[in-house]
């Protein structure tokens, strides 16, 4: 009996370390991916994106794009992000291009490509991919 409990609680242990150390090596692995998220959907006024978007699934938040087209998601607008909070998180000029029946997106930052990524049209809108651009 006193070695089927020391069996058990050396297993509980086990299973509880391994538990563990899963959770960092995937908190880990998603702090490394560099990798985001954005569904834009179209704005009530004609030429503008509403953002929904995460990095990394750490951050996340809303955001509205503007000067666009008034049909279509490709063109060239200027985006604003914003956290859950509704702080001000980043700015950027954003270019959509249709490649195809999917889309290439760019976020430019004073003439430099800060982060870059792909797409397609879904039911609600336009959904990218990205990640960020290392220096």
């Amino acid at each position: 009996m006193l070695r089927s409990l020391l069996v058990r609680t050396l297993l509980t242990g086990l299973v509880l370390a391994t538990g563990s150390a899963s959770v960092a090596i995937a908190s880990e692995a998603r702090q490394a991916l560099n990798i985001g998220f954005v569904l834009y959907t179209k704005g009530s006024v004609p030429g503008t994106l509403n953002a929904r978007w995460t990095y990394q699934n750490v951050y996340s938040g809303k955001g509205l794009a503007t000067g666009g087209p008034k049909e279509g998601f490709a063109g060239h607008y200027h985006v604003r992000y914003y956290d859950e909070q509704g702080k001000f998180s980043d700015e950027y000029n954003l270019v959509i291009e249709k490649a195809g029946a999917f889309y290439n997106a760019s976020w430019i930052t004073d003439g430099k490509v800060s982060a870059g990524g792909v797409g397609m049209e879904v039911e609600k809108g336009l959904a990218i991919g990205w990640r960020r651009v290392a220096d």
